[in-house]
Protein backbone atom coordinates (compact mmCIF):
# COMPACT_ATOMS: atom_id res chain seq x y z
CA UNK A 1 0.00 0.00 0.00
CA UNK A 2 1.08 3.58 -0.57
CA UNK A 3 1.84 5.68 2.63
CA UNK A 4 0.47 8.91 3.79
CA UNK A 5 3.57 10.04 4.50
CA UNK A 6 7.20 8.77 4.87
CA UNK A 7 8.26 6.13 7.57
CA UNK A 8 11.60 5.37 9.40
CA UNK A 9 12.84 3.96 12.53
CA UNK A 10 13.75 0.30 13.60
CA UNK A 11 12.31 -3.37 13.80
CA UNK A 12 11.36 -4.15 17.10
CA UNK A 13 10.44 -7.78 16.95
CA UNK A 14 9.31 -10.33 19.86
CA UNK A 15 11.63 -12.07 21.54
CA UNK A 16 9.28 -14.40 23.76
CA UNK A 17 7.15 -11.98 25.95
CA UNK A 18 9.53 -9.15 25.23
CA UNK A 19 10.43 -6.69 22.39
CA UNK A 20 14.12 -6.91 22.62
CA UNK A 21 14.66 -7.39 18.79
CA UNK A 22 14.37 -9.60 15.88
CA UNK A 23 14.27 -13.24 17.54
CA UNK A 24 16.30 -14.93 14.23
CA UNK A 25 18.96 -17.02 16.03
CA UNK A 26 20.63 -20.00 14.76
CA UNK A 27 18.70 -23.27 15.04
CA UNK A 28 20.95 -24.59 17.89
CA UNK A 29 19.93 -21.74 20.20
CA UNK A 30 16.39 -21.81 18.96
CA UNK A 31 15.99 -25.08 19.40
CA UNK A 32 17.29 -24.66 23.26
CA UNK A 33 15.12 -26.58 25.51
CA UNK A 34 14.04 -29.11 22.88
CA UNK A 35 14.99 -32.94 22.36
CA UNK A 36 17.76 -33.03 20.26
CA UNK A 37 17.18 -36.15 19.45
CA UNK A 38 13.15 -35.49 18.34
CA UNK A 39 13.74 -32.78 16.31
CA UNK A 40 10.04 -33.11 14.95
CA UNK A 41 8.60 -33.57 18.56
CA UNK A 42 5.46 -35.50 18.76
CA UNK A 43 5.08 -35.25 14.81
CA UNK A 44 7.06 -38.52 14.03
CA UNK A 45 10.19 -38.45 12.09
CA UNK A 46 11.06 -39.63 8.39
CA UNK A 47 11.70 -42.84 9.50
CA UNK A 48 8.32 -42.84 11.69
CA UNK A 49 5.98 -40.61 9.32
CA UNK A 50 2.37 -39.50 10.50
CA UNK A 51 1.17 -41.36 7.18
CA UNK A 52 2.81 -41.38 3.76
CA UNK A 53 1.56 -37.52 2.85
CA UNK A 54 4.25 -35.74 5.72
CA UNK A 55 7.35 -34.35 4.90
CA UNK A 56 9.89 -33.22 7.49
CA UNK A 57 11.93 -30.14 7.25
CA UNK A 58 15.63 -29.28 9.04
CA UNK A 59 17.70 -26.59 8.63
CA UNK A 60 20.15 -29.12 9.86
CA UNK A 61 19.36 -31.96 7.56
CA UNK A 62 18.08 -34.82 9.93
CA UNK A 63 14.97 -34.13 7.52
CA UNK A 64 13.18 -34.85 4.16
CA UNK A 65 14.15 -31.62 2.93
CA UNK A 66 16.60 -28.69 5.11
CA UNK A 67 14.45 -25.17 3.29
CA UNK A 68 10.50 -24.97 3.25
CA UNK A 69 10.03 -24.50 -0.33
CA UNK A 70 11.99 -27.56 -1.55
CA UNK A 71 9.54 -29.34 0.67
CA UNK A 72 6.67 -27.99 -0.44
CA UNK A 73 7.46 -27.97 -3.89
CA UNK A 74 8.18 -31.78 -3.19
CA UNK A 75 4.07 -32.33 -2.61
CA UNK A 76 1.93 -32.90 -5.19
CA UNK A 77 -0.27 -30.42 -7.37
CA UNK A 78 -3.74 -30.93 -6.57
CA UNK A 79 -3.97 -33.91 -3.95
CA UNK A 80 -6.83 -35.94 -3.01
CA UNK A 81 -5.98 -35.86 0.01
CA UNK A 82 -3.87 -32.79 1.54
CA UNK A 83 0.13 -32.91 2.35
CA UNK A 84 1.75 -31.89 5.92
CA UNK A 85 5.36 -30.09 6.14
CA UNK A 86 6.55 -30.80 10.11
CA UNK A 87 9.61 -27.75 10.36
CA UNK A 88 11.95 -28.54 13.08
CA UNK A 89 12.63 -25.55 15.41
CA UNK A 90 15.57 -22.73 13.44
CA UNK A 91 15.25 -19.89 11.04
CA UNK A 92 14.55 -20.39 7.48
CA UNK A 93 15.74 -17.65 5.68
CA UNK A 94 13.88 -18.34 2.23
CA UNK A 95 10.78 -16.66 0.12
CA UNK A 96 8.36 -19.41 0.06
CA UNK A 97 5.42 -20.07 -2.61
CA UNK A 98 2.47 -22.30 -1.71
CA UNK A 99 1.00 -21.87 -5.40
CA UNK A 100 -2.70 -22.05 -6.06
CA UNK A 101 -2.64 -25.95 -7.13
CA UNK A 102 -1.11 -27.06 -3.66
CA UNK A 103 -4.33 -27.12 -2.06
CA UNK A 104 -4.78 -28.95 1.27
CA UNK A 105 -1.23 -28.01 2.54
CA UNK A 106 -0.38 -28.17 6.43
CA UNK A 107 2.60 -26.80 7.84
CA UNK A 108 3.45 -26.85 11.75
CA UNK A 109 6.13 -26.14 14.03
CA UNK A 110 7.35 -29.46 15.58
CA UNK A 111 8.18 -27.38 18.87
CA UNK A 112 4.81 -26.10 18.61
CA UNK A 113 6.50 -22.38 19.67
CA UNK A 114 6.07 -20.19 17.08
CA UNK A 115 9.19 -18.63 17.83
CA UNK A 116 11.03 -21.72 17.44
CA UNK A 117 10.42 -21.89 13.83
CA UNK A 118 10.75 -18.97 11.92
CA UNK A 119 10.64 -18.10 8.19
CA UNK A 120 11.72 -14.95 7.42
CA UNK A 121 13.26 -13.01 4.05
CA UNK A 122 14.00 -9.17 3.46
CA UNK A 123 12.95 -8.05 0.44
CA UNK A 124 10.53 -4.41 0.40
CA UNK A 125 8.54 -2.79 -2.69
CA UNK A 126 11.38 -1.25 -3.68
CA UNK A 127 14.09 -3.66 -3.52
CA UNK A 128 15.39 -4.00 -6.91
CA UNK A 129 14.71 -7.19 -9.09
CA UNK A 130 17.73 -8.91 -10.13
CA UNK A 131 15.62 -9.22 -13.17
CA UNK A 132 15.32 -5.81 -13.20
CA UNK A 133 12.67 -3.46 -11.52
CA UNK A 134 11.56 -3.53 -8.50
CA UNK A 135 9.43 -6.11 -6.32
CA UNK A 136 6.31 -4.13 -5.18
CA UNK A 137 4.12 -4.78 -2.67
CA UNK A 138 3.12 -8.49 -3.66
CA UNK A 139 6.57 -9.04 -5.00
CA UNK A 140 7.98 -8.30 -1.13
CA UNK A 141 6.49 -10.89 0.89
CA UNK A 142 8.37 -13.37 2.49
CA UNK A 143 5.43 -15.83 2.03
CA UNK A 144 2.98 -15.89 -0.50
CA UNK A 145 -0.12 -18.53 -0.18
CA UNK A 146 -2.30 -18.57 -3.15
CA UNK A 147 -3.56 -22.36 -2.35
CA UNK A 148 -7.47 -23.03 -0.44
CA UNK A 149 -7.60 -24.96 2.46
CA UNK A 150 -4.00 -24.22 3.66
CA UNK A 151 -3.09 -24.15 7.49
CA UNK A 152 -0.21 -22.95 9.24
CA UNK A 153 0.32 -24.04 13.79
CA UNK A 154 3.07 -22.52 15.59
CA UNK A 155 5.22 -20.87 13.06
CA UNK A 156 6.96 -17.33 12.48
CA UNK A 157 6.45 -15.54 9.24
CA UNK A 158 8.48 -12.37 9.18
CA UNK A 159 10.30 -9.68 7.15
CA UNK A 160 13.07 -8.03 8.48
CA UNK A 161 13.59 -5.62 5.95
CA UNK A 162 14.25 -2.26 8.03
CA UNK A 163 13.85 1.23 6.45
CA UNK A 164 16.75 2.84 8.49
CA UNK A 165 19.12 0.60 6.79
CA UNK A 166 17.83 1.35 3.45
CA UNK A 167 17.34 5.25 3.36
CA UNK A 168 17.57 5.09 -0.56
CA UNK A 169 14.60 2.91 -0.97
CA UNK A 170 11.35 5.07 -0.89
CA UNK A 171 8.82 2.11 -1.50
CA UNK A 172 9.11 0.92 2.01
CA UNK A 173 6.00 -1.70 2.29
CA UNK A 174 7.75 -4.95 3.22
CA UNK A 175 4.66 -8.07 3.28
CA UNK A 176 5.57 -11.15 5.61
CA UNK A 177 2.68 -12.67 4.48
CA UNK A 178 0.43 -12.28 1.09
CA UNK A 179 -2.73 -15.42 1.97
CA UNK A 180 -5.04 -15.47 -1.08
CA UNK A 181 -6.37 -18.51 -0.95
CA UNK A 182 -9.85 -19.79 0.51
CA UNK A 183 -9.96 -21.49 3.84
CA UNK A 184 -6.43 -20.71 5.14
CA UNK A 185 -6.43 -21.09 9.13
CA UNK A 186 -3.64 -19.64 10.92
CA UNK A 187 -3.13 -21.24 14.40
CA UNK A 188 -0.81 -19.64 17.36
CA UNK A 189 1.33 -17.75 14.86
CA UNK A 190 3.33 -15.00 15.09
CA UNK A 191 3.42 -12.29 11.70
CA UNK A 192 6.37 -9.72 12.21
CA UNK A 193 7.11 -7.13 10.07
CA UNK A 194 6.84 -3.01 9.89
CA UNK A 195 4.81 -1.41 6.98
CA UNK A 196 2.03 -3.69 5.31
CA UNK A 197 3.00 -7.11 8.23
CA UNK A 198 0.13 -9.09 7.20
CA UNK A 199 -1.86 -8.61 3.36
CA UNK A 200 -5.20 -10.70 4.02
CA UNK A 201 -6.38 -10.91 0.35
CA UNK A 202 -8.03 -12.81 -2.30
CA UNK A 203 -7.29 -13.82 -5.61
CA UNK A 204 -9.37 -11.90 -7.44
CA UNK A 205 -12.24 -8.95 -6.65
CA UNK A 206 -14.74 -11.87 -7.31
CA UNK A 207 -13.42 -14.10 -4.80
CA UNK A 208 -14.46 -13.83 -1.18
CA UNK A 209 -11.76 -15.76 0.44
CA UNK A 210 -12.32 -16.98 4.09
CA UNK A 211 -9.60 -16.60 6.32
CA UNK A 212 -8.93 -17.55 10.33
CA UNK A 213 -6.21 -16.73 12.74
CA UNK A 214 -6.60 -17.79 15.97
CA UNK A 215 -4.48 -16.73 18.93
CA UNK A 216 -2.12 -15.10 16.88
CA UNK A 217 0.14 -12.38 17.04
CA UNK A 218 0.65 -9.52 14.71
CA UNK A 219 3.19 -6.76 14.78
CA UNK A 220 4.02 -3.68 12.54
CA UNK A 221 3.27 0.13 11.95
CA UNK A 222 1.73 1.59 8.79
CA UNK A 223 -0.90 -0.37 8.04
CA UNK A 224 -0.18 -4.13 9.31
CA UNK A 225 -3.14 -5.43 8.79
CA UNK A 226 -4.72 -4.71 4.87
CA UNK A 227 -6.45 -6.53 2.27
CA UNK A 228 -9.66 -7.77 0.94
CA UNK A 229 -10.39 -11.33 2.32
CA UNK A 230 -13.11 -12.01 4.47
CA UNK A 231 -10.59 -12.15 7.94
CA UNK A 232 -11.47 -13.20 11.58
CA UNK A 233 -9.28 -12.63 14.10
CA UNK A 234 -9.98 -14.68 16.96
CA UNK A 235 -7.96 -14.02 20.46
CA UNK A 236 -5.16 -12.12 18.72
CA UNK A 237 -2.76 -9.77 20.28
CA UNK A 238 -2.09 -6.71 17.30
CA UNK A 239 0.72 -4.78 18.40
CA UNK A 240 1.72 -1.48 17.48
CA UNK A 241 5.86 -0.82 17.34
CA UNK A 242 7.81 2.35 18.52
CA UNK A 243 8.51 4.51 15.96
CA UNK A 244 10.83 8.04 15.63
CA UNK A 245 8.82 10.43 13.44
CA UNK A 246 7.52 13.88 14.10
CA UNK A 247 3.81 12.91 12.86
CA UNK A 248 0.46 11.29 14.06
CA UNK A 249 -0.60 9.18 13.83
CA UNK A 250 2.57 6.72 13.30
CA UNK A 251 0.03 4.50 11.37
CA UNK A 252 -2.79 2.27 11.29
CA UNK A 253 -3.61 -1.58 12.41
CA UNK A 254 -6.04 -2.12 9.52
CA UNK A 255 -6.55 -0.56 6.43
CA UNK A 256 -9.49 -3.16 4.93
CA UNK A 257 -10.03 -2.91 0.98
CA UNK A 258 -13.06 -4.87 1.22
CA UNK A 259 -15.16 -5.16 -2.26
CA UNK A 260 -19.03 -3.90 -2.11
CA UNK A 261 -20.48 -7.27 -2.78
CA UNK A 262 -18.47 -8.81 -0.32
CA UNK A 263 -20.90 -9.30 3.01
CA UNK A 264 -17.84 -10.13 5.12
CA UNK A 265 -14.74 -8.25 5.33
CA UNK A 266 -12.24 -7.82 8.82
CA UNK A 267 -13.69 -9.12 12.53
CA UNK A 268 -11.33 -8.83 15.34
CA UNK A 269 -12.82 -10.56 18.01
CA UNK A 270 -12.14 -10.85 21.72
CA UNK A 271 -8.47 -9.85 20.21
CA UNK A 272 -5.80 -7.52 22.04
CA UNK A 273 -4.27 -4.33 20.59
CA UNK A 274 -1.40 -3.45 22.77
CA UNK A 275 2.45 -1.94 22.05
CA UNK A 276 4.68 0.33 23.57
CA UNK A 277 3.84 3.43 21.53
CA UNK A 278 3.01 7.38 23.16
CA UNK A 279 -0.50 6.98 24.46
CA UNK A 280 -2.97 7.89 20.87
CA UNK A 281 -0.14 7.48 18.34
CA UNK A 282 -2.03 5.15 16.67
CA UNK A 283 -5.18 5.55 14.56
CA UNK A 284 -7.34 1.86 14.71
CA UNK A 285 -8.02 1.40 10.80
CA UNK A 286 -8.13 3.26 7.35
CA UNK A 287 -10.07 2.45 4.63
CA UNK A 288 -8.31 1.40 1.98
CA UNK A 289 -9.67 1.79 -2.17
CA UNK A 290 -6.64 0.55 -3.78
CA UNK A 291 -6.61 1.68 -7.54
CA UNK A 292 -7.53 -2.03 -8.57
CA UNK A 293 -10.92 -1.44 -7.34
CA UNK A 294 -12.23 2.18 -6.40
CA UNK A 295 -15.46 0.62 -5.79
CA UNK A 296 -14.40 -1.00 -2.56
CA UNK A 297 -16.35 -0.53 0.54
CA UNK A 298 -13.98 -1.56 3.55
CA UNK A 299 -15.66 -3.59 6.38
CA UNK A 300 -13.70 -3.60 9.77
CA UNK A 301 -15.58 -4.96 12.77
CA UNK A 302 -13.60 -4.78 16.39
CA UNK A 303 -16.14 -6.35 18.86
CA UNK A 304 -15.57 -7.37 22.79
CA UNK A 305 -11.50 -6.64 22.22
CA UNK A 306 -9.49 -4.80 24.35
CA UNK A 307 -7.86 -1.55 23.17
CA UNK A 308 -4.76 -0.10 24.71
CA UNK A 309 -3.77 3.46 24.91
CA UNK A 310 -1.79 3.70 21.41
CA UNK A 311 -5.05 4.36 19.97
CA UNK A 312 -5.75 7.56 19.21
CA UNK A 313 -9.43 8.14 21.14
CA UNK A 314 -10.46 11.00 19.29
CA UNK A 315 -10.02 10.22 16.06
CA UNK A 316 -9.32 5.98 15.82
CA UNK A 317 -10.69 6.44 11.88
CA UNK A 318 -8.69 8.58 9.26
CA UNK A 319 -9.22 9.02 5.81
CA UNK A 320 -6.67 7.41 3.47
CA UNK A 321 -7.94 10.11 0.62
CA UNK A 322 -10.31 13.44 0.81
CA UNK A 323 -12.17 11.35 -1.82
CA UNK A 324 -12.76 8.27 0.07
CA UNK A 325 -13.70 9.54 3.71
CA UNK A 326 -13.79 6.52 6.53
CA UNK A 327 -17.64 7.37 6.81
CA UNK A 328 -18.43 5.52 4.14
CA UNK A 329 -16.45 2.26 5.11
CA UNK A 330 -18.29 -0.30 7.22
CA UNK A 331 -16.87 0.18 10.28
CA UNK A 332 -18.07 -0.83 13.80
CA UNK A 333 -17.15 -1.50 17.10
CA UNK A 334 -19.07 -3.49 20.14
CA UNK A 335 -18.70 -3.55 23.45
CA UNK A 336 -14.90 -2.94 23.74
CA UNK A 337 -13.20 -2.11 26.65
CA UNK A 338 -9.47 -0.40 27.47
CA UNK A 339 -8.37 2.91 27.75
CA UNK A 340 -8.33 3.00 24.05
CA UNK A 341 -12.01 1.91 23.22
CA UNK A 342 -13.00 5.64 25.01
CA UNK A 343 -15.25 7.35 23.31
CA UNK A 344 -15.19 11.03 23.65
CA UNK A 345 -16.20 12.13 20.33
CA UNK A 346 -19.10 9.53 20.06
CA UNK A 347 -19.92 10.61 16.01
CA UNK A 348 -16.20 9.22 15.79
CA UNK A 349 -16.71 5.56 16.71
CA UNK A 350 -19.78 4.05 15.33
CA UNK A 351 -21.13 1.76 17.54
CA UNK A 352 -23.04 -1.37 16.40
CA UNK A 353 -26.79 -1.97 17.64
CA UNK A 354 -27.11 -5.90 19.03
CA UNK A 355 -28.67 -6.51 16.27
CA UNK A 356 -25.63 -5.49 13.85
CA UNK A 357 -23.51 -7.19 15.72
CA UNK A 358 -25.53 -10.65 16.07
CA UNK A 359 -25.07 -10.32 11.74
CA UNK A 360 -21.08 -9.70 12.75
CA UNK A 361 -19.58 -12.87 13.95
CA UNK A 362 -16.55 -15.58 13.56
CA UNK A 363 -19.47 -18.03 11.91
CA UNK A 364 -21.35 -15.32 10.12
CA UNK A 365 -18.01 -14.59 8.32
CA UNK A 366 -16.87 -18.01 7.73
CA UNK A 367 -20.17 -19.52 6.84
CA UNK A 368 -19.94 -22.96 6.52
CA UNK A 369 -16.07 -24.09 6.95
CA UNK A 370 -15.37 -25.04 10.27
CA UNK A 371 -11.48 -25.22 11.00
CA UNK A 372 -10.14 -27.95 12.83
CA UNK A 373 -7.25 -27.16 15.34
CA UNK A 374 -3.92 -28.31 14.42
CA UNK A 375 -3.90 -31.31 16.69
CA UNK A 376 -7.88 -32.63 15.44
CA UNK A 377 -6.40 -32.05 11.99
CA UNK A 378 -3.74 -34.33 11.98
CA UNK A 379 -5.83 -36.68 14.16
CA UNK A 380 -8.30 -36.87 11.68
CA UNK A 381 -5.21 -36.83 8.95
CA UNK A 382 -4.67 -40.16 10.74
CA UNK A 383 -8.34 -41.60 10.23
CA UNK A 384 -8.59 -41.90 14.27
Amino acid sequence: MSPQSPSFGRRQMLAGAAALGLALVPATRAAAGTNPARPFGPYGSPLRRLNERTLYVDSQGRGDHTAVQAAVDATPDAPGQGWTLVIAAGTYRETVLVAQAKTGLTLVGATRRARDVVIVFDNAAGTARPSGGTYGTSGSATTTIQADGFTAAHLTFANDWLRADHPEITATQAVAVKVMGDRSFFEACRFLGHQDTLYADTLSLAAFARQYYLRCQVEGDVDFVFGRASAVFDRCELRTLVRDVPFRPYGFVFAPSTAAANPHGYLATGCRITGESPDGAYGLACPWRPSSDPTAVPMLTVRETWIGPGIDVTAPYVNMSAGYPWQDARFGEYRNVGPGAARPVPENRPQLTPEQAAGRTVRACLGDWRPSTIDDHLWSALGR
